[in-house]
């Protein structure tokens, strides 16, 4: 999971030094601070789980950034949560 949450802050963190709308800046803005808060943090499973869901809704609100390359990451971002959120629920199934 910890390269999964570092490929998650590198995508967002790509985004910071590129044009995109300020409505995007808003969202790529906030789920950037949660994604560099998870990496390296000493954090249960379930709260990093959680705060990678929440950084999928936010980046679930830019539908475009009007920059190419920003909505490569995004969407590169995007499935990283996914699978960080399916990983950790098929090893809940798993463990069950």
């Amino acid at each position: 999971m910890d390269e999964d949450l570092r490929d998650l802050h590198e995508h967002l963190e790509a985004t910071e030094e590129l044009p995109v709308r300020p409505a995007a800046s808003v969202w790529l803005g906030e789920a950037a601070a949660i994604a560099a808060d998870l990496v390296d943090a000493d954090l249960p499973r379930a709260v990093v789980v959680e705060r990678v869901q929440r950084v999928a809704t936010l980046l679930d609100e830019i539908e475009t950034t009007d920059n190419d390359r920003a909505d490569e990451h995004v969407r590169a971002a995007e499935r990283v949560a996914a699978r960080i959120v399916e990983t950790a629920e098929e090893d809940v199934e798993r463990d069950s």
